[in-house]
């Protein structure tokens, strides 16, 4: 395994390749977290870089991540252990905006624009949002609310992720690691142990309850949509929200009991043989008994830690089951 790890001076102008001390460690997050670059460098004195410069790590060739410093902690022994996040760290940067008529994918778009980021694939979500006000918020909220309004109105979801560089906006439909009849699956003999949780405490709704107060006719509009034989073993839970203009509320509420009227599955694989293609919003297959289920099908990386010492590649994951919830 042929790992390469490049860090560019304060001017970009000169790309080092500096001594490392064993261990680098990669990990993503679905949502509203920016990937993270950690490892350890030996200080000497050709090597110059500061908070700001960029980052590259390519493994076998491949490219995994690029990003820019943005902290370096060093003990007597001039070790520095440098921290790099991709281009999603300045998604956290806050705004006010307020849009009309456009998809998220076109949001994205919009802000990457006015926040200089560089855009790679942005896939088509669909749904156009009529409209939104956004105050103070930071533009990874104002993204995942775009987002889950698609998914809510569409049970579409997406995946907004930084791509050696670009920002990427896909389909999980799209982000299936391997190809048909050669998709990466994880086992007993692959992954090391693994820890696994079903619940109905969180994100489980086997009632929906929309409102919409009508200012044309002066009265409060009240759709529903359950289920009653979950509710019969689960008791109500209902997730209650209001409406915007324009919203179909019957069609929102009915989506809405078909996404969230489940069990949450989720599960915690360790030390599982490293594979860079998995990243957080990929899919992978899971072969493994779980107890109450055994499972051999497609999960949700919800988020994944890389780590690279030496000859070995390790990870571990933690996903949501077939049946996830967003």
């Amino acid at each position: 395994m042929d790992v390469e790890l490049l860090i560019a001076n304060e001017s970009g102008t000169k790309a080092y390749r500096p001594v490392l001390e064993e261990g680098i460690e990669w990990s993503t997050e679905r949502r509203s977290t920016p990937g993270k670059l950690t490892f350890n460098v030996l200080k000497d004195d050709i090597l110059d870089f500061s908070e700001g410069s960029a980052v590259r790590l390519r493994v076998d060739g491949e490219p995994v991540f690029f990003g820019f410093v943005f902290t370096q902690k060093r003990n007597k022994d001039q070790i520095i252990t440098v921290t790099a996040y991709d281009q999603l760290r300045y998604l956290q940067n806050k705004d006010t905006y307020v849009y009309e008529n456009k998809t998220a994918s076109q949001f994205v778009q919009m802000l990457a624009a006015d926040f200089a980021l560089q855009t790679g694939t942005l896939e088509d979500t669909g749904f156009v949002i009529a409209s939104r006000v956004e105050d103070n918020t930071s533009l990874f909220d104002m993204i995942e609310n775009a987002l889950d309004l698609t998914l809510q109105n569409t049970k579409e979801m997406f995946v907004l992720y930084d791509d050696f560089g670009k920002l990427a906006l896909k389909n999980i439909s799209s982000m299936y690691v391997g190809e048909p009849g050669a998709y990466l699956m994880i086992d007993e003999e692959t992954g090391e142990d693994f820890e696994y949780q079903s619940s109905i405490d969180t994100d489980t709704y086997n009632k929906i309850k929309l409102t919409y107060d009508n200012e044309e006719t002066g009265k409060r509009e009240v759709y529903i949509a359950q289920d009653g034989s979950n509710i019969n073993k689960w008791g109500i839970l209902q997730y209650f929200d209001t409406l915007s203009k324009g919203e179909n509320g019957q069609s929102k509420a009915d989506a809405l009991l078909t996404l969230y009227n489940k069990k949450t599955r989720n599960l915690k694989i360790t030390n599982a043989i490293g594979d860079t293609r998995v990243r957080a919003g990929s899919m992978v297959v899971i072969n493994l008994d779980l107890g109450d289920v055994k499972v051999k099908n497609f999960m949700l990386v919800e988020k994944v830690t890389h780590t690279f010492k030496l000859d070995e590649h390790f990870m571990d994951l933690t996903l949501r089951g077939g049946e996830f919830i967003a």
